[in-house]
């Protein structure tokens, strides 16, 4: 371990290895190489930004949990996001990290800058945060006119989702991400946001928390139309019907449900595929 790290730091420190002063979305100043080849990616989220960008081959370092694309899948693992092995990506060499610090763990993220590693920090909340971290990614990786094109592109697909459901009648939805208790999205939470974009309106889309428990009285008061779950999940309509009290739902009563996979939890391109599947089936 520790040969590993001065030799990395010797090579951080060479002339010409670290030619950039990027600043990160948590305003820090970060020196990085000209052309960073030797990417460790700290957040599922951030693997389909790079790759997004044409920088999949320079990854050598992934967390558990990465679903797309689906190549990236076969790329060494440094553990779990929230826990990610220090001395696993030491040992991959990397001369750039992404991470997100709110999810990565700021404590992980700073004993690597401390060995000397360039850790460069991306924050994405909301449909704005994807765009803002695809540009700030494309600075970090010198990719700056991939990014400024993929943003473009990705702009026209909200735009022509915004266009198709424009005028027609909002459908309301609860999405249960847990049912015992019964927990939900709030106000803040990404989901919300692409549900509203997509024709809909979460009805629980005045709570406070990002992730909040409600009571399934709050839920019947609020009536919502359909049921959003996530395929492939635990949350499955047969699941719920079975429990009491729910099949005096209407959204149960009518089966009015609404399906989509797991890119809708994604802040980076793959969730605009779930976003025009989601109008699709709001709006056929």
């Amino acid at each position: 371990m520790k040969r590993v790290c001065a030799s990395m730091l010797l090579l951080l420190a060479l002339p010409g290895c670290r030619a950039r002063t990027v600043t990160d979305e948590m305003g820090r100043a970060v020196d990085l190489p000209e052309h960073p080849h030797r990417l460790v990616c700290l957040m599922p989220s951030i693997v389909d930004d790079v790759y997004a960008l044409g920088a999949g081959a320079d990854v050598v370092g992934v967390t558990d949990y990465v679903e797309f694309p689906v190549e990236a899948k076969s790329k060494p693992s440094v553990g779990l996001p929230l826990t990610p092995s220090v001395e696993a990506i030491v040992a991959l060499h990397p001369d750039l990290i992404l991470g997100d610090p709110e999810l990565s763990g700021m404590e992980t993220m700073d004993r690597l800058r401390k060995l000397g590693f360039p850790v460069f920090a991306v924050v994405p909340h909301g449909i704005e945060g994807i765009y803002r971290s695809l540009a700030s990614l494309g600075r970090a990786l010198n990719r700056e006119d991939s990014a400024r094109a993929l943003i473009a592109k990705l702009h026209a697909r909200e735009a022509a989702v915004r266009q198709r459901v424009s005028g027609k009648p909002v459908v309301t939805v609860l999405m249960p991400v847990g049912i015992d208790p019964v927990v939900t999205i709030g106000k803040h939470a990404f989901i919300t946001e692409m549900i509203a974009i997509a024709g809909g309106r979460s009805v629980t889309d005045d709570l406070a928390q990002e992730w909040q428990q409600i009571s399934l009285e709050a839920v019947m008061a609020r009536n919502p139309q359909g049921l959003l779950l996530v395929r492939g999940s635990k949350m499955s309509f047969d699941e719920i019907q079975s429990r009491p009290g729910w099949s005096n739902l209407a959204a149960i009563r009518n089966k009015r449900i609404y399906t989509v996979d797991d890119r809708i939890v994604f802040p980076s391109p793959v969730a605009f595929d779930a976003l025009e599947e989601l109008a699709r089936q709001f709006h056929p």
